[in-house]
């Protein structure tokens, strides 16, 4: 297989992943940017949304995935 079919292959399962994933949590009623931890400023026309407690979680997560891939692949 070519390597460039490969990739959009890999990206395609990966972002597949990414979705369920995100359609889980949103049945879960996990839903980011309203976790505890994230800052929301609201005001009269604007909203701010800080997501600390989300990019906590995001980065937790994908780190575990990364590892297990690594040991997985043997690197």
């Amino acid at each position: 297989m070519l390597p460039a079919a490969r990739l959009f292959l890999i990206l395609g399962i990966v972002f597949l992943a990414i979705s369920g994933l995100l359609l889980l949590a949103y049945r879960l009623g996990v839903t980011p940017g309203r976790l505890p931890g994230d800052i929301r400023i609201q005001g009269s026309n604007f909203t701010c949304l800080i997501g600390l407690g989300t990019s906590l979680l995001l980065s937790i997560v994908l780190t575990v995935l990364l590892n297990l891939l690594l040991r997985w692949l043997g690197k």
